[in-house]
């Protein structure tokens, strides 16, 4: 049980310091802010609730791993590396595809929303 309550404090360590230091991932925090209600008001299933916001929470996830692969990487050096920029670049890529899923979901469940038939 301890472990579990030491890991619980490091990850509100880890969200008070994004949130306070990381524009992306303010923003993304406040798009799932936004998106609850929308998404709420927008769906007639569960599951489409649940698709929605869970690609949202998967963009915030993948941010949050970026951000620790940035934070490694200038940890280990600042000057310009090839294999470091290349782990950088990764990273970003990772949350490319991430918002490209968050996207697609969000069409495809507002399409069905207005059509009226699961796609």
């Amino acid at each position: 049980m301890g472990r579990l309550y030491h890991a619980f404090v490091n990850s509100i360590r880890a969200f008070t310091t994004l949130i306070r230091n990381e524009k992306a991932f303010q923003q993304e925090v406040g798009l799932l802010v936004v998106a609850l209600p929308v998404a709420w008001l927008i769906t007639d299933s569960w599951r489409s609730f649940a698709l929605l916001i869970g690609s949202l929470l998967l963009l915030i996830m993948v941010e949050v791993l970026n951000t620790g692969i940035e934070a490694a990487c200038d940890a280990v050096s600042r000057e310009f590396n090839i294999d470091i920029q290349l782990a950088k670049d990764c990273g970003s890529l990772a949350v490319l595809v991430s918002i490209v899923i968050a996207l697609g979901t969000w069409t495809l469940v507002i399409i069905e929303s207005i059509v009226g038939l699961p796609i």
